[in-house]
Order: structure tokens, then C-alpha cells, then sequence
């Protein structure tokens, strides 16, 4: 599973194709969660509140870049690297 990126100890990534909706995956600290990127939301899993906070906020930054790996993984192609929460 590609790292699309690490920020806070939190890891980010993507599945290639993957099953819908559009989404992500978080870990941090053993734990792991699915995020919808469209609705911002956990689909599956949980995170420490905090971490869940920090993840949330940066993908509302980063979420047409989320989409743009979404479909390039969906194409079974290369993923971007995005930008970490500063």
C-alpha cells in the first residue's frame, strides 16, 4: 500500500484499486482508519481523537489531490506524494 504521506507520526495511504467510496487509509500508533475523501468522514476503524482531528483537517486541504490518486490507483499508476499538515 503506496505512502502518500506522513505527518505527526501519522501514516497515509492509498490501496491500488481499491473498493468505492473514494477513500484513504490512517494509521497512527497501531491503530488504523478508512476516510471518505468526499464526505470527510470514517468509514471504518477509529484513530485517537486528536490524530482524527489532525488527519480530518488535512484532507479538506488536500482533497482534490486525494482524488487525483484515487483515480491514478484506481489506473493501477504511480501515486503523488502530498504535502504533509505543517
Amino acid at each position: 500500500m503506496p505512502e502518500i504521506a506522513l505527518f505527526f507520526g501519522i501514516r497515509v495511504s492509498m490501496y491500488y484499486n481499491d473498493h468505492m467510496p473514494p477513500h484513504f487509509h490512517a494509521a497512527y500508533n497501531g491503530q488504523q482508519a478508512l476516510i471518505d475523501i468526499v464526505n470527510g468522514r470514517v468509514l471504518k476503524g477509529a484513530l485517537p481523537a486528536r490524530q482524527l482531528k489532525l488527519v480530518l483537517a488535512w484532507a479538506v486541504i488536500h482533497q482534490d489531490e486525494l482524488m487525483q490518486n484515487w483515480e491514478l490507483a484506481k489506473s493501477h499508476e504511480p501515486l503523488n506524494r502530498i504535502a504533509p499538515l505543517m
